[in-house]
């Protein structure tokens, strides 16, 4: 492998793996999932806060007319956050990730949609497949437990959430740096889902140690570290290598899940997470080849 492939290849490895702990940090926190929403994204938006006062003498001045962009992406990943992280509180940590992954499904049906993208042939097949295959891994143990419908449905509501995050990002991202983007993002997302928790009365202090630090282990590695290391590695290589690959974080969170919280997929479920992440990256691959139809405004 050349040299200045090696290291994003690294990158995107540990991107992935740091998202991936997301669901098990989580658990492990003794707190309500909007909670630990909350200080996973607030945490590191502070801690940003410096690279982004010197990222602002650096580059052009910001043209304010564009910030509602990242301040409407806040919104929906302050609902993805709330709504996600109750779903792992309700069902295992391997079918929240993945349904919350099914996210390029809603983004090319609702380009199909609003931005009347022509979606390939192919997008329909792996559409029906990861539909076949959700199916099998939440119908695997419906019968045994009727509650885990509510983790199912809050993690299938995530995904739509961040399919809009990453829509209106797309647009929004042509006409502000990724970095700054990303920050002004922490604080509308951390301005919403403070308001979610005051609606929801959780309370944001009276926690553990052991759980405020997991607080910031789930801030540092989970949004700084993951988001970062992505996003240096969607720097130096194409997104049609990234994307389908993060599709492989429900694979390496399930494989987690054994040894961290003791949960064991029955072989339905590993059967039918195979499939789903199959249609999952035939879509990506179709709608990343699919030339956009944005209509004039």
């Amino acid at each position: 492998m050349p040299q200045k492939k090696f290291f994003p290849y690294i990158a995107l490895a540990v991107g992935i793996t740091a998202l991936s702990l997301s669901a098990m940090f989580v658990r492990w926190a003794d707190a309500p999932g909007p909670i630990t929403g909350f200080y996973r994204v607030s945490i590191a938006t502070i801690l940003f806060l410096p690279f982004f006062i010197q990222r602002q003498r650096t580059l052009p001045p910001l043209q304010m007319k564009w910030v509602w962009f990242p301040l409407l992406a806040g919104l929906f990943t302050a609902l993805d956050f709330a709504t996600w992280n109750t779903s792992v509180q309700y069902t295992t940590a391997a079918k929240a990730t993945l349904l919350g992954n099914t996210s390029p499904l809603w983004v090319a049906l609702i380009a199909l949609i609003f931005f009347r993208e022509k979606l390939r042939g192919t997008f329909w097949i792996g559409l029906l497949l990861s539909l076949a295959g959700a199916t099998l891994v939440v119908g695997a143990n419906f019968a045994e437990d009727l509650s885990i419908n509510i983790g199912d449905a809050l993690a299938s509501t995530a995904a739509i959430f961040y399919a809009l995050y990453q829509l209106i990002t797309q647009r929004g991202r042509k006409y502000l740096d990724p970095f700054r983007y990303t920050w002004f993002v922490g604080v509308s997302a951390t301005f919403f889902i403070l308001i979610i928790n005051i609606l929801l009365k959780n309370p944001l202090t009276g926690y553990s140690s052991q759980t405020w630090l997991i607080f910031f282990a789930t801030a540092i590695i989970s949004q700084m570290i993951g988001y970062l290391a992505i996003s240096y590695a969607l720097g130096h290589l194409p997104a049609s290598i990234v994307s389908p690959t993060l599709v492989g974080q429900p694979i390496l969170t399930a494989i987690l899940a054994i040894p961290l919280l003791g949960e064991i997929p029955t072989l339905t479920q590993w059967l039918g997470g195979a499939i789903a992440l199959l249609g999952i990256y035939i879509v990506n691959i179709s709608h990343q080849n699919t030339p956009p139809e944005i209509p004039n405004a």
